[in-house]
């Protein structure tokens, strides 16, 4: 005969979309784990009784794979293999009330700001004197760290506001002890994110701050390498760029998404600025930190995008030569600015025309890697897979960027480390390499 109340819970969190859900769910868990709570990320047994889903709605294909991992949890405790399903993050917080109509097997649905009300579920509290503490799921080596939420931008294509929110900032003392929290428990790397990074700071500054976070970030002792992402073009500022020329342990590298290169599309996606601008800043980006790699995002088929305005983008490729670039066919997403306008580009031009900037980049970024055949570069190894060891370099970030194979057969490596690696041999996304004293 089964007691009621003898089994412990063991909750499992599912992760989807990218580093913020991430961060998020790694205070979840950090939360969890400080109300004595069973709880890990991403678990590879099958013996959790809770599953939460942090779900992402940003584009189609998200919100596709959100909404197939809910059924297949769904589908789970129908089966009695999960007693509970709880459904948090983006796609929840978008579509909340069509979601518990349309899947009410779900037990409960939260937004991306309600953590203490899912752990009310558990009869647990937000912990305030776990702030600025996490449990990285991460390899322990390196981070990701959020610096602010939400985003006042008012981008056609986009849905962050709707999802996140108005930007607010993480006060400076803030971040500082979370990264040493995070660099006592081994972190190497810390790569900043946030929805708008260059934003930073005007709420609660009433001016932008990144330059002076930056300046004391990188006097956290054993702090290795800082990482800037998600930097908006409009209103950069350039005393950031100083910062970066002058302190070693930040990363010579920008994640800047620019989303086109045609003046008129730009004015379209109500971005505030101009190709001229745009490449006087790229311009002024590469003189103030030499050997700065670039990587930036674009969308291609956004409503009123003509042959004309595409073939603009691809010139501004060519000439920009970006380090790193990656490219998302435009995603109708409702309540935004362009789902006003009719979705005029049909799905395979879109595709079709991602494919041709992807192929044009490809050869931009082999010539780039093979100019740094011959040279000695630092990297940061990652993990080993069979007899190679596969790391990066300060142009690199983790899963979306280039990474450096080495043999490293005769030699002794760790993972976390730095090494010195001699590089042998380059291809359009990947470099090899041998490791020298």
């Amino acid at each position: 005969m089964k007691t009621k109340g003898l089994k412990k819970d063991k909750v499992n969190i599912v992760t989807l979309g990218c580093s913020k859900n991430l961060v998020d769910s790694e205070v979840m868990l950090t939360q969890l784990k400080g109300n004595s709570i069973n709880a890990s990320h991403e678990s590879v047994k099958d013996d959790a009784n809770i599953v939460i889903i942090n779900t992402c709605g940003f584009i189609d294909n998200a919100k596709q794979e959100s909404i197939d991992t809910i059924l297949r949890y769904v589908d789970a405790k129908e089966e009695g293999i999960v007693e509970k399903v709880y459904v948090t993050g983006c796609l929840s917080q978008r579509y909340r009330d069509d979601l518990q109509n349309e899947i009410p097997e779900v037990d409960a649905w939260f937004g991306t700001m309600e953590l203490p009300l899912l752990l009310k579920k558990f009869n647990a509290d937000y912990k305030h004197e776990l702030i600025g503490e996490r449990i990285t799921t991460t390899d322990r080596h390196y981070a990701y760290l959020k610096i602010s939420e939400g985003c006042d931008r008012p981008c056609s294509f986009c849905a962050i506001p709707i999802m996140r929110g108005k930007h607010v900032s993480k006060p400076i003392e803030q971040i500082i002890k979370e990264a040493q929290s995070l660099v006592k428990n081994g972190t190497k790397e810390i790569l900043l994110i946030a929805q708008d990074s260059t934003y930073y700071g005007l709420d609660i500054y009433k001016k932008r701050n990144l330059a002076e976070l930056l300046d004391k970030l990188a006097d956290v002792e054993g702090l290795e390498w800082i990482r800037l992402h998600y930097a908006f073009p409009t209103g950069f500022p350039e005393d950031v760029l100083d910062v970066m020329a002058k302190r070693n342990n930040i990363c010579k590298y920008l994640d800047i998404p620019l989303q086109h290169g045609s003046t008129e599309m730009l004015k379209i996606m109500r971005r505030g600025t101009t190709r001229e601008k745009t490449e006087q800043l790229l311009k002024t980006i590469r003189e103030k930190v030499p050997g700065i790699a670039i990587r930036t995002t674009l969308i291609a088929g956004h409503p009123g995008e003509t042959e004309a305005e595409f073939e603009d983008m691809l010139d501004f490729v060519q000439k920009s030569r970006f380090e790193r670039l990656g490219i998302f066919p435009y995603s109708h997403e409702d309540n935004t600015h362009a789902y006003s306008m009719e979705d005029n580009v049909p799905e395979n031009v879109k595709l079709e025309r991602a494919e041709r900037v992807m192929e044009l980049q490809e050869s931009i970024s082999e010539e780039i890697n093979s100019e740094k055949v011959g040279k000695t570069l630092r990297v940061l190894i990652d993990r080993k897979e069979g007899g190679q060891f596969i790391g990066r370099t300060e142009h690199d970030s983790p899963e979306v960027d280039n990474e450096v194979l080495i043999d490293a057969s005769e030699h002794y490596l760790r993972v976390g480390d730095f090494a010195n690696i001699l590089i042998e041999k380059a291809t359009a996304f990947d470099l090899y390499g041998k490791p020298v004293n």
